[in-house]
């Protein structure tokens, strides 16, 4: 049996962004998805994840759950075995960037998280696709099913995130960045920049999918993902 791999969602996202990956990847490993909340720091959620975590582990984190996942690299590199970003910046937020969030914390916060996901999430965003409404729709239940806190909670650790490039040029395992061709949320060329910091990772681009590629194209996300985690330890 594979080493467990640990799955952690984005913003307002919960297990259902990786439905298939969990089907997909289950066959090989123990699959645990792990949401980032409900605490309002990177660093203790990266916390939480190292404390209930076996001694070795995969992990994969879309956005927010990047950002966690890049914590704990930083924290306990030693016990991680691979890694996949995906949708990952690992810059810390701009003054404009956090200024823009206060403005969907106070709609969040006003009974108002539609307008606010909607801002967060817009739906060219994602890929032109025939079920990119069904997917917005999902994307809206997942928000609705966490709540205005949990946006509030997770707001405020991506206002506060460190900027984790000292922990890419020191990264010493595989790592797959996983990039929506279409995403224009966080632009290849800023993924791209991850992996020259890194001499052990490697770029893959998911064509037809924006931001969030494990629903966009799901089957292609899970091969990329199966052939990363059951290969070889390196890469190059």
């Amino acid at each position: 049996m594979n080493e467990a791999l640990i799955l952690i969602p984005g913003l307002m996202s919960d297990a259902r962004l990786f439905g298939q990956q969990t089907v997909d990847l289950s066959r090989n490993r123990a699959v645990m998805v792990v949401l980032p909340h409900p605490v309002s720091t990177i660093e203790e959620i990266s916390a939480n994840v190292l404390q209930n975590a076996p001694h070795h582990f995969a992990i994969a984190g879309l956005g927010l759950g990047a950002h966690v996942a890049l914590d704990v690299m930083r924290r306990d590199m030693a016990r991680v075995t691979k890694v996949a970003l995906l949708s990952a910046d690992p810059l810390g937020e701009t003054p404009e960037a956090a200024a823009a969030r206060e403005k969907r914390m106070l709609l969040a916060s006003t009974g108002r998280l539609v307008e606010a996901m909607e801002q967060e999430l817009p739906k060219a965003a994602l890929a032109a696709s025939s079920n990119r409404d069904e997917i917005m729709t999902l994307v809206e239940d997942m928000a609705f099913a966490l709540g205005a806190e949990v946006f509030m909670d997770q707001s405020r650790a991506l206002q506060r995130r460190r900027d984790q490039q000292k922990t890419l040029r020191r990264a010493t395992i595989p790592v797959l960045i996983l990039a929506g061709a279409q995403d224009c949320l966080v632009p290849l060329r800023r993924q791209s920049f991850m992996a020259e910091l890194m001499p052990t990772a490697r770029v893959q681009v998911i064509d037809g999918a924006g931001h969030l590629s494990p629903l966009e194209q799901p089957e292609a996300v899970s091969d990329a993902l199966e052939g990363f985690f059951n290969g070889p330890l390196i890469l190059r």
